[in-house]
């Protein structure tokens, strides 16, 4: 297969199981989709960011002085 519209063509003749098999392995084959990679690189990154620090520096401060003013995170903030 030389080009993406080949395998778009390819993909949609598959039967819809194929189709569903492929779909669970797309992370697999790109595992720049899956997320990880991208915040590793975020987190591994040792470029300044003085108003990232000062913003996280301000809201720890707060949380300090008052946890009770921070909203407890549960799953159902994540909902879609």
């Amino acid at each position: 297969m030389s080009s993406a519209r080949e395998i778009e063509e390819a993909i949609r003749t598959l039967p819809a199981s194929e189709r569903n098999k492929l779909l669970h392995h797309i992370p697999a084959l790109f595992p720049e989709l899956a997320g990880d990679s991208e915040w590793e690189q975020i987190i591994r990154d040792e470029r300044r960011r003085p108003e990232l620090s000062k913003l996280l520096d301000e809201t720890e401060e707060q949380l300090r002085r008052n946890p009770k003013a921070f909203s407890r995170m549960k799953p159902s903030n994540f909902a879609e």
